[in-house]
């Protein structure tokens, strides 16, 4: 069989995409047996001794214990662990005074999957006919969204506003008024924004966050947020940060960066109709979702013990990350012409070159042939109308490295762009 015998779907995601690229190379890359590879590429978390100790602890505990068969030897029902759910449902009532049930959460396998539905859900060809489409505020955003519609056009973005920092660095601002003209003009089913930003580390203020929520409920679509980074877990935000939620907000977090993306456990919480939603589609798509990470983690959040190794472990590891990348910065690439997002969140240096003479994406298989990984930027610029050179200028690295490899790939990034003539 060749793909013109698959269907529109099957032509549609057995296609050629940027996040599959991005997984094929992480996947090259860490089962390398090659010394001289150097993985900064991919969105894999750092295996932090401390938090991993912590795990594992868990882990044996269940599989002395009888919890291990809840664990693998039975489904959840399709909206995930109840004891999980009421579990997160007191710790977020407890840390932010907000008022959810057991009804305001789903399970799903992985952040991925929550995005699929969700998106479908609100957006694409509608029951009446008409075509909707997802809005994100700011790009670049997470390249995981691009290829999550099952129709086309699914996407329309806006370019950011730039604002220059000092010491070469730089940092997006959402345009509000190119924002809500696109609101006004366009059939937008719902709005979604990262925060921290992938791939850009960037953290919107509470002030931007604000006027989205606002915008959402003006014109009468949901806000998603993608707190896959954020507070409470794993708390990568450098900055001051709010995180809030209302019945018009979907916010979606993940076990994934506390060290523990094989877990394929993504978090839901919404309003009621949504999460009977997400809960009716996994029964469909996937039965149940995965038990073993709702299993590993149910007791640590009971007992608050998640949350402090968030504050005491996890968050000060890569805040330390964050402070050795941006001295690395301006260290080796001091005398080029490259400029820093502004590290706000998340573990990504997102590099802007503007006067580079070839694109990121022909930067990236230079220093793929030298054994150094990236990601080249463009695939990050979901939904735009136009063609931008500046998506062409940019590359993201993964920063939660060891300090002697990340040396090593930015010393090989400043060969491969410093003999460009500026």
């Amino acid at each position: 069989m060749t793909n013109t015998d698959y269907s529109k779907f099957g032509k549609r995601f057995s296609r050629e995409s940027g996040i599959t690229q991005l997984m094929a190379d992480l996947g090259k890359a860490n089962h390398s047996n090659n010394p001289n590879t150097v993985m900064l590429g991919g969105g894999n978390p750092a295996i932090i001794p401390a938090a991993h100790d912590k795990f594992v602890d868990e882990l044996q505990k269940l599989i002395a214990g009888s919890g291990v068969d809840q664990m693998i030897g039975f489904y959840d029902g399709p909206q995930g662990s109840e004891e999980f759910i009421s579990a997160l449902v007191t710790m977020l009532n407890d840390h932010y005074d907000w008022a959810l049930d057991e009804k305001n959460i789903a399970i799903t396998n992985g952040s991925q999957s929550s995005f699929f539905s969700l998106f479908n859900l609100f957006a694409g060809e509608m029951s009446n006919g008409s075509h909707k489409k997802i809005l994100l505020p700011i790009v670049p955003e997470y390249i995981g969204y691009a290829d999550q519609g099952i129709t086309d056009d699914m996407f329309v973005s806006i370019k950011p506003k730039i604002q220059m920092l000092d010491d070469k660095q730089f940092k997006y601002q959402i345009n509000f008024e190119e924002l809500i003209a696109v609101v006004k003009s366009s059939n937008i089913g719902a709005i979604c924004i990262s925060r921290p930003t992938n791939p850009t580390g960037n953290v919107i203020t509470d002030d931007e966050l604000n006027q989205l929520d606002s915008i959402a409920q003006e014109y009468g679509v949901p806000l998603i947020i993608d707190n896959a980074y954020g507070q409470p877990f794993p708390g990568a935000i450098y900055t001051q940060a709010s995180l809030k939620w209302n019945a018009n907000m979907i916010l979606c977090m993940s076990l994934s960066k506390l060290g523990l993306p094989g877990l394929r456990t993504g978090i839901v919480i919404a309003n009621h109709e949504t999460i009977e939603a997400i809960s009716r589609i996994s029964g469909i798509m996937v039965l149940a979702p995965s038990s073993v990470g709702p299993s590993l983690l149910t007791r640590m959040i009971k007992d608050q013990e998640l949350l402090r190794l968030c504050h005491e472990v996890i968050k000060p590891y890569y805040e330390e990350k964050a402070t050795t990348a941006v001295s690395l910065f301006n260290t080796i690439l001091a005398d080029t012409d490259v400029y820093l997002h502004k590290l706000e969140g998340a573990f990504f240096m997102w590099l802007w070159f503007p006067n580079l003479s070839i694109t990121s994406e022909q930067l990236y298989k230079d220093l793929k042939a030298e054994g150094v990984y990236i990601i080249p930027g463009h695939d990050f610029f979901i939904g735009l109308d136009e063609e931008w050179n500046h998506q062409h200028q940019c590359i993201r690295i993964n920063y939660a490295k060891d300090e002697k490899t990340l040396t090593k790939g930015l010393e090989v990034i400043c060969r491969n762009t410093n003999w460009i003539e500026w």
